[in-house]
């Protein structure tokens, strides 16, 4: 590691926001303005070994940190998501602590917040179960306690109510169904793959398939649990 004095902080050619830093006159390292205001840079400032090591500890934080917020800008995101994004950028675990830390106390990376978001986005763009948004978060790396205290927070409404909305607007495509079997089979088998149960879909499925006018037969019920 260079050790001497600062001799020159010049802005890049090619970004303002970055300084070439020059020790004794021969260039040392390139940082952000981020990073110059933090560690209090000046030319004719001396630089030891472990000063020169903590600046560039600071500036791999200040990347990691500009990294995580472009990812966020672009929709919120999880601690683990952010994570596992640097993870794949290459820092080390300790720059990975640091910068969520940062991003964490300036009110950036939120997992309550980022489970709020989530479940208000699906519940107006594509509605979902409870199971279905429980099993989103968590493999988005939320901790199962705080998605269980979110839903019950969110979903104020009953879960049949979101799933007869949801099945009403749906309907459509599988009123030409031949057989109550088959509407049971598609209807059934769309409102599953949104997280509803087979408790819930049931009555909806044959409430719809009775208001088309047709005949509620017995019909074998495990057609759901194969879909």
């Amino acid at each position: 590691m260079p050790e001497g004095t600062i001799t020159a902080l010049r802005a890049q050619e090619h970004d303002a926001q970055r300084v070439n830093v020059y020790i004794d006159h021969t260039f040392a390292l390139g940082v952000s303005l981020a990073t110059v205001a933090r560690e209090r840079l000046y030319v004719g400032m001396h630089l030891d070994a472990a000063t020169y090591a903590r600046i560039e500890a600071a500036e791999s934080v200040e990347r990691a940190v500009q990294i995580a917020v472009r990812a966020i800008e672009s929709r919120p995101r999880s601690v683990a998501e952010i994570r596992d994004r640097l993870q794949r950028k290459g820092f080390a675990p300790e720059t990975i602590d640091a910068a969520v830390e940062r991003l964490h106390t300036g009110g950036l990376l939120d997992d309550a917040a980022f489970a709020r978001f989530w479940i208000e986005n699906r519940q107006t763009c594509r509605p979902r179960g409870r199971h279905a948004l429980a099993d989103e978060l968590r493999r988005k790396g939320v901790d199962a306690e705080l998605v269980a205290s979110t839903l019950d927070a969110a979903l104020t409404d009953e879960e049949a109510v979101r799933a007869e909305t949801l099945a009403r607007a749906a309907v459509r495509r599988y009123i030409a169904a031949a057989d109550y079997q088959t509407f049971l089979r598609r209807l059934g088998g769309y409102l599953q793959r949104r997280g509803f149960s087979a408790e819930t879909i049931l009555p909806i499925v044959e409430r719809l398939w009775h208001e088309r006018g047709g005949d509620p037969e017995a019909v074998d019920r495990s057609l759901l649990a194969e879909q």
